[in-house]
């Protein structure tokens, strides 16, 4: 009998009908009596009170504008975020490029499903220490505006929410006043603010506001949820920051995102280019008079790319014009992004179109085409642009631009195959979480919340061949058979794939077995979306499979692991040469010789050798010629790569993942390798791998 679940244990008493009732009563007198316990103010503000505020040391806002210490003070900011940089070796680098083009303010997100991957599970080291960002950031003169969801958005997985609440039943109506929600958000920012509090300005750290939520009012209208939000907020940092909400500068959008009271910002964000006065005079009917000082949170330097569509790219002088409207108005701007950086690992997110089946998994390179390039690269002309512009609207000299760190070209690098994945099973899946059951499971429900599940179930051999569909998979779907009394698992047949966005039936091979026909499914979690109405996106096989119409029953489902996979090449593996010739043999029917025999999933490895430490240098790996998969170096998942649709040819791997000697580089490609089994490292990126007809990128 399997071991109940940590989630299971905390959701234990939220099943207890006695505590539910007892919670429902105390929230409805909560919400009832909400007035006394947190009053909303009217929107208005008395001279006196304006005055007194101004007497004061910190930061706050009066008379339409934000004060520091005593003095006006107009935000320049730019987001940079902590998660997408890696820490130490990179992070001050990219605060002295952001301080070079003129920035006094940085913003970033607070992902919690970075900080807490699974439930209880806490998580601040490494690309997650955001203490030691924050206070790298104060220590380089810069002010913060912190942005803790604890729903996010960012291009990033599930915008930030951890994938486990995907497990939770019953499903959990994520961004609102549901009540199971609100506990794991509450459980969430107990841990994070009160880390939080040794931080803020007055207490002599770098932040000076607090966003709640994130674009609220572009999803829902649960304004309980938001004083909820503020409410408990309030409990954990007082009454002197600021907090905002940021929200499209539309009465339609500020009317559902925004929370009317005198002591939460509204601030807006709106398309570049963008006629900001008008926008401007909304924002101040949704703040207290005198409270309103023009702000733009998300000035778009740039814009996201997905894949197989061209890169997008915004013409220099036209953000720059875009910008200088902006400060010319005397208004505060944040621009987004500062400095993209990059989706490592499995964290991209997606965006969707009119249905949950119009998917678009976002890149790994978080470019954004914003000044400071991903690699750091600062001699570009839309830095220089935006550089001018802020310096025009500052009193005094810009700091120096720092020299770009630049990369190494190391050339060729010559893999081998280690073997097919399914010869590795039992390397990258741990036994005791192999799982039995009735029907597929999503893979949520199993803990797999990243990555790769095999689904293998069987059925009966018969003369002619069958057909396999699957009503919902998300996301990416490849499907094999291989006779189950033989060693052949180890080499199924490649069937064909089943996706998300274009589902259609596959007819499987008449095999010659001497019992039943395995199958197996191998299923990419590819990205949650992100952003708008279909963010609960559960992974996996999600509907019954239909063999000939009827629902295959009986299935293994096998977790795939990437931890060690540095150290695969360790594995000894016993090759099955007549693999190839024994499944000729098997396949009954000559119509079926256009299977692939060998294509699949297999795992590569080479070494790059780098001679000496002062060689150690940022570097691209091109991966022209190989098709999809995903690429570690030093054990360390720099992120997917899909050559076949682009347009990203290239990987970007910083430096400090890299040292002095051998460096272990494995390849997951789910199709078929480059022909040579060849690696390019090379100085610079590359977007030109366009599909046959890459779709236009909508800016």
């Amino acid at each position: 009998m399997r071991k109940e679940s940590a989630l299971a244990k905390i959701f234990m008493m939220l099943r207890m009908r006695s505590f539910l009732r007892l919670f429902i009563l105390g929230a409805v007198i909560m919400w009832a009596f909400m007035p006394a316990l947190f009053p909303i103010p009217t929107l208005s503000a008395s001279p006196h009170q304006q005055s007194l505020e101004v007497s004061r040391k910190g930061f706050w806002i009066s008379n339409d504008m934000f004060w520091k210490d005593n003095v006006p003070y107009r935000i320049i900011g730019g987001d940079v975020h902590y998660f997408r940089v890696l820490p130490e070796q990179y992070w001050e680098d990219r605060l002295l490029r952001a301080k070079a083009l003129g920035l006094n303010t940085i913003q970033t997100y607070v992902p919690w499903n970075l900080h807490e991957p699974q439930p209880g599970k806490w998580v601040f080291e490494g690309v997650a220490d955001l203490e030691s960002y924050l206070k790298l950031a104060n220590e380089m003169g810069f002010i913060v505006m912190l942005r803790v969801g604890p729903y996010i958005c960012a291009e990033w997985d599930f915008g930030g929410f951890p994938a486990w609440l995907l497990s939770v039943e019953p499903p959990l109506r994520l961004r609102s006043s549901d009540l199971a929600y609100l506990l794991l958000v509450e459980r969430w920012w107990n841990y994070l603010l009160p880390k939080l509090v040794p931080l803020l300005y007055n207490n002599g750290g770098p932040i000076i506001m607090v966003q709640v939520e994130n674009e609220y009012g572009s999803f829902g209208d649960d304004k309980k949820y938001l004083h909820h939000l503020v409410a408990l907020a309030r409990v954990h940092l007082g009454e002197d920051v600021i907090l905002y909400t940021t929200d499209g500068g539309s009465r339609d959008t500020l009317d559902k995102g925004t929370v009317l009271r005198k002591d939460v910002f509204a601030a807006v964000d709106f398309s570049t280019g963008e006629n900001p006065i008008p926008i401007f005079e909304l924002q101040k009917k949704y703040n207290a008079p005198g409270r309103s000082p023009a702000l733009s949170t998300e000035f778009y330097t740039g814009w996201l790319t997905h894949w197989d569509e061209r890169i997008a790219k915004t013409d220099a002088s036209s953000t720059a014009v875009a910008l200088d409207t902006i400060l010319s108005q005397n208004a505060s701007v944040v621009l987004y992004m500062a400095h993209g950086g990059t989706n490592f690992g499995f964290f991209n997110g997606a965006n969707t179109g009119q249905s949950a089946f119009d998917y678009k998994p976002d890149l790994t390179s978080y470019d954004y085409d914003a000044p400071i390039k991903e690699f750091g690269d600062v001699e570009n002309p839309k830095f220089k642009a935006l550089r001018a512009v802020i310096q025009k609207h500052s009193t005094g000299q810009l700091p120096p631009i720092p020299l770009n760190k630049g990369s190494r070209a190391y050339g060729q690098v010559k893999v081998k195959k280690i073997g097919s994945l399914f010869e590795l099973l039992d390397f990258i899946t741990e036994p005791t979480k192999v799982v039995k059951t009735h029907q597929p499971m999503p893979m949520e429900k199993l803990g797999q919340f990243y990555g790769f599940m095999l689904y293998v179930s069987e059925y009966p051999s018969k003369e002619f061949g069958r057909v396999l569909s699957i009503k919902q998979v998300k996301d990416r779907a490849q499907v094999f058979v291989a006779c189950k009394s033989t060693k052949i698992l180890h080499s199924p047949i490649y069937v064909g794939k089943i996706e998300r966005w274009s589902s259609v039936d596959l007819h499987l091979p008449s095999l010659i077995c001497p019992d039943n026909i395995s199958i197996l499914i191998l299923v990419e979690n590819m990205g949650r979306v992100n952003y708008g109405p279909f963010i609960y996106d559960r992974k996996g096989i999600l509907s019954d499979v239909m063999l000939d119409g009827s629902p295959l029953y009986g299935w293994r489902i096998f977790p795939i692991s990437f931890d060690g996979i540095s150290n695969i090449s360790n594995v000894n593996l016993i090759k099955q040469a007549p693999i190839s010739r024994t499944l000729k043999k098997i396949i009954q029917n000559d119509s079926m010789s256009h299977l692939k025999l060998s294509k699949g999933p297999g795992v590569f490895e080479g070494h790059l050798s780098i001679d000496s430490s002062d060689e150690v240098k940022d570097t691209f790996i091109s991966l022209k010629g190989w098709n999809k998969g995903v690429l570690f170096v030093n054990n360390f998942n720099i992120g997917r790569f899909w050559v076949s649709v682009g347009p990203q040819c290239t990987l970007y791997l910083p430096a400090p993942l890299l040292h002095y000697g051998e460096n272990v580089v494995v390849i997951l490609e789910l199709e078929d390798p480059n022909p040579d089994l060849l690696l390019n490292f090379v100085d610079g990126p590359d977007f030109t791998c366009y599909a046959k007809s890459p779709k236009p990128n909508l800016i």
